[in-house]
């Protein structure tokens, strides 16, 4: 009986996604929009000037900071 290592045994879906596939850079600019929704936040006015204070001050690091 031929073993099997443990990454052997594993289903495809069982296997781990590089993390550079994880990662997702914005391809422009982010929008306040943006921001409030990768917070899963609702869009109202306070939040969206949450998050223009936050783009102000961390500019695209303030998403990269709430996805991976």
């Amino acid at each position: 009986m031929a073993s099997s290592t443990p990454e052997e045994s594993r289903s495809i879906d069982d296997r781990c996604t590089p993390d550079a596939l994880l990662h997702t850079a914005p391809a422009g600019d982010i929008s306040p929009e943006d921001l409030v929704m990768a917070a899963g936040r609702d869009v109202t006015p306070k939040s969206l000037d949450w998050a223009r204070r936050k783009l102000e001050t961390e500019g695209s690091a303030a998403v990269e900071k709430l996805l991976p």
